[in-house]
């Protein structure tokens, strides 16, 4: 009995199709073995040039309608990047995210301005008062007269502060360049910490698609943690 490779004379083949490959001895039955060499996933070249630009415009959306968690976005995006070997890939999201957090704050502040200025309103500008409670408006409101545009550094750091920081800078007439003085280094630091989460995720867990779930799990429970503590102290009895 002899092996004989593919196309030699003799009748034994040596087959690869897609995962499996056959395997045929002279004078026996073909048979079957299953390889794991076939690629399972893209390769990282295919998974940048989709990510990156639907990493910006969901980022980028998600700033202009405050219902799309960016921050998950971001920790996903860093969990995946932890585990690619490019060394800038980390840097690229990053720069993604912070660029498209604070393009996107710019146009929602410019379209909240031309709302304010305009006899009927604007959807966009109701959207922010929709998202921005009384309470805490007034209290965005005080922040901004102790602190100035400082302010805005923390509001993109606490989950559900960005809107009602913003809708008291549009009721001071904020001008739209020192807005965005204030609103670059909130976007860095925002975009910062979002991917710290994603790259802690990344490392604690050999598989990307766990560190994706610990970080989702993480910025999910981060975004929900204050509303459920106001509710809780509304409910105890003083």
């Amino acid at each position: 009995m002899s092996w004989s490779a593919a196309g030699a004379v003799a009748p034994s083949v040596v087959l690869s199709v897609k995962s499996a490959v056959v395997l045929s001895v002279k004078g026996t039955a073909p048979v079957v073995f299953l390889s794991d060499t076939a690629p399972t996933v893209p390769p990282e070249s295919t998974q940048q040039a989709i990510g990156y630009p639907s990493l910006f415009l969901l980022v980028l959306i998600g700033a202009l309608v405050p219902v799309v968690p960016t921050g998950a976005l971001v920790s996903s995006a860093a969990v995946v990047a932890f585990h690619q070997t490019s060394p800038f890939a980390l840097s690229m999201v990053f720069a993604v995210s912070s660029v498209a957090a604070f393009l996107g704050d710019m146009s929602l502040y410019w379209l909240g301005q031309r709302g304010m200025g305009s006899k009927n309103g604007s959807r966009w500008l109701e959207t922010i008062r929709e998202r921005a409670p009384e309470d805490r408006l007034a209290q965005a409101q005080r922040k901004l007269a102790d602190h100035g545009i400082a302010v805005l550094v923390l509001s993109r750091l606490v989950p559900a502060g960005r809107i009602p920081v913003m809708l008291a800078c549009l009721l001071a007439k904020m001008p739209l360049r020192v807005f965005a003085r204030g609103d670059v280094p909130a976007c860095l630091a925002w975009a910062a910490t979002y991917q710290i989460i994603g790259i802690l995720g990344g490392s604690l867990f050999p598989e990307p698609w766990e560190g994706v779930v610990a970080a989702v799990a993480l910025t999910v429970a981060i975004s929900v943690a204050p509303s459920l503590w106001r509710r809780f102290r509304g409910r105890t009895p003083s």
